[in-house]
């Protein structure tokens, strides 16, 4: 019998974007497989997973036999192909619910939608074990299963990293995170984001594709294998909005959701996020370094310490209504004074 995992998988650090957080299984049955119901069958072959979270999986339609989703009465057969998607299960370790303003932007009963502002950890790693989104999230959803448990990551089933703002969706009940999933998992779920760019990315519009993996000369930070001999399969489409001659700012809507996507396949194209340290943004990289440019740049990173990335929107089918979602979030004060600064400096100089 077959049995692979995908997914993204916890133990990441603190400085991770994009993630979507769930795990995949794919089995395909012995051909000497007898005839047993689905649920029964996969509670059997998944000895770490409870029968009512198979059964939400189940009744989100995030169990699939051959391609199609099943009923809980289904019977596997033999050479069945069997994929489920779960939300990521929780950790061992319990989180200290903390006090803290949330930018809530919907709640209802099943999931919220909270606008996370740079600077802002989404959940607890070595060096962060308190005063993150989570930690905010647990002492919120003090009532509620996901938060009563202690769970290290309470209803996400994605996230952004410390320092992109934006939205994140939480799921408040396992149904709830395992829809959602299961929309992440199958590319669904409509994601765009705001960038300000070094240079002039190639036309008006264009898409990267690249396998996104741990560098393997620096492991804090990703690279792109062109070849995809390493990492997996990643897709940003980019779209520009307004070039301010050095700098340009562009929408980025995502297929796959990478460890620093849009930061890495940026830079691979040769125009980093403007202020991203990490990926080279963070210095002059089109222009003169030199006097009153120069002097102009480095005012620019301050006012803006950090990758000019924000998660402006967020769509997605609601796990119980089945109402189709779309929220947006207008950007944060940083970004929008880097905006209007380069706007400036380029009307001085049209």
């Amino acid at each position: 019998m077959e049995d692979t995992l995908d997914g993204d998988l916890l133990g990441a650090g603190p400085d991770e974007e994009g993630d979507e957080l769930y795990e995949h299984h794919r089995i395909v049955v012995d051909r000497g497989q007898e005839l047993l119901r689905i649920d029964k069958f996969l509670q059997n072959r998944l000895r770490n997973t409870s029968r009512n979270k198979i059964q939400e999986a189940i009744r989100a339609s995030a169990v699939e036999v051959n391609g199609t989703a099943v009923k809980p009465n289904y019977r596997i057969k033999p050479h069945d192909t069997i994929t489920i998607t779960l939300p990521e299960p929780p950790r061992d370790v319990r989180v200290l619910p903390e006090e803290m303003p949330l930018d809530i932007r919907y709640e209802d009963p099943e999931l919220l939608i909270v606008n996370k502002p740079a600077g802002l950890v989404v959940h607890p790693a070595f060096g962060h074990w308190q005063g993150t989104l989570v930690n905010g999230l647990a002492f919120h959803l003090a009532n509620l299963p996901t938060g009563r448990n202690g769970e290290i990551r309470p209803g996400l089933v994605h996230r952004i990293d410390k320092d992109t703002s934006g939205l994140l969706v939480i799921g408040k009940t396992e149904y709830a995170m395992t829809h959602l999933s299961n929309q992440f998992f199958h590319h669904t779920i409509q994601r765009s984001y705001l960038a300000l760019v070094w240079g002039m990315p190639p036309g008006p519009t264009g898409t990267i594709r690249g396998h996104i993996g741990r560098s393997v000369r620096d492991r804090k930070v990703q690279a792109v294998y062109p070849e995809g001999d390493q990492g997996k399969a990643a897709v940003t489409h980019y779209e520009v909005l307004e070039s301010f001659g050095p700098v340009t700012l562009i929408r980025c809507v995502l297929e796959t959701g990478r460890t620093h996507q849009i930061r890495v396949h940026m830079q691979y194209l040769g125009h980093p996020l403007f202020s991203d340290a990490t990926y080279g943004g963070d210095r002059i990289r089109v222009g003169q370094n030199t006097g009153a440019y120069r002097d102009f740049v480095e005012s620019a990173f301050q006012l803006m310490p950090r990758q000019a990335l924000h998660a402006r929107s967020l769509g997605f089918v609601h796990p119980v209504s089945g109402e189709q979602l779309f929220f947006e979030a207008e950007l944060p004060e940083d970004f929008a004074a880097v905006l209007e600064k380069w706007r400036e400096w380029a009307s001085q100089r049209a």
